[in-house]
């Protein structure tokens, strides 16, 4: 997968070029100040791991973001898929493979961490923060019965899409599951984004802010609806999670 690629940016004496790259610089240039808040990485510097590593620039950066840390993934694969678009030095499906699998090795990473760790400090200091059994009981029965969607949908949302391995982790959802919905949305969400940036080229900017601004209200939307919706039914759920998963914790 790995491929250098000669790529020069505008301005150099390699004129062709220059003008091949001068789209993917300025339309990163948006994308980047719109998607990385966290974590900084110029658009110069986004490019030159893409023509340096290829494919495999999108595999880690995706991978890195889907462990939980805040990192440019989605960015990369977008300039990724521009970059194929309008140089043709790569391939578009290569490049929705290597998105894909980062997504899907990331994820499980951060899945195995939220389980082996992540459930350990909250059994340890949940009692902290107001997380007796039961509640705890309760996010396992949660993500049982509904993890698959937010495993799933939550690839496309910002924030769930850096934490929502590690949650299902956290909160014990069986692997064959995880692994079942979390390799449809990485697949989906590669193949969507890929195809969007290598069809609308440097048009995708126009939509990324508008898009990204939606997916984030939506986001806040569904999360307060969902705590309300907890709020209002907390007891009937704890019930109902108590007969699901009877016993002590460490059973499950």
């Amino acid at each position: 997968m790995e491929r250098t690629l000669r790529f020069s940016k505008k301005g150099s004496s390699e004129d062709t070029e220059g003008f091949l790259l001068a789209p993917i610089y300025t339309v990163s240039s948006e994308i980047t100040r719109k998607r990385c808040p966290m974590i900084h990485l110029a658009t110069s510097d986004l490019v030159h791991f893409l023509t340096t590593y290829g494919y495999w620039a999108v595999l880690i950066f995706v991978a890195i973001e889907s462990t939980g840390i805040p990192f440019p993934g989605e960015t990369m694969l977008l300039i990724a898929a521009i970059a194929a678009g309008t140089t043709h030095q790569l391939a578009i499906p290569w490049v929705i493979v290597a998105a894909a699998s980062g997504a899907i090795l990331g994820d499980n990473l951060g899945f195995w961490i939220g389980r082996e760790g992540g459930f350990r400090l909250l059994r340890r200091y949940g009692r902290y923060i107001r997380l007796n059994e039961r509640k705890l009981k309760l996010g396992l029965y949660l993500f049982r019965t509904h993890g698959g969607k937010v495993v799933f949908f939550g690839r496309f949302i910002a924030v769930l899409r850096a934490w929502a391995a590690f949650l299902a982790g956290t909160n014990r959802m069986p692997w064959p599951s995880f692994l079942l919905f979390n390799a449809l949305g990485g697949i989906v969400w590669a193949t969507v984004y890929g195809l969007g940036g290598y069809f609308l080229g440097d048009n995708i900017h126009r939509l990324a802010g508008p898009v990204g601004t939606i997916t984030i209200v939506l986001a806040t939307l569904i999360i307060l609806a969902g705590l309300v919706f907890l709020w209002r039914n907390e007891r009937h759920l704890e019930e109902k999670a108590e007969k699901a998963l009877p016993g002590p914790l460490e059973a499950y």
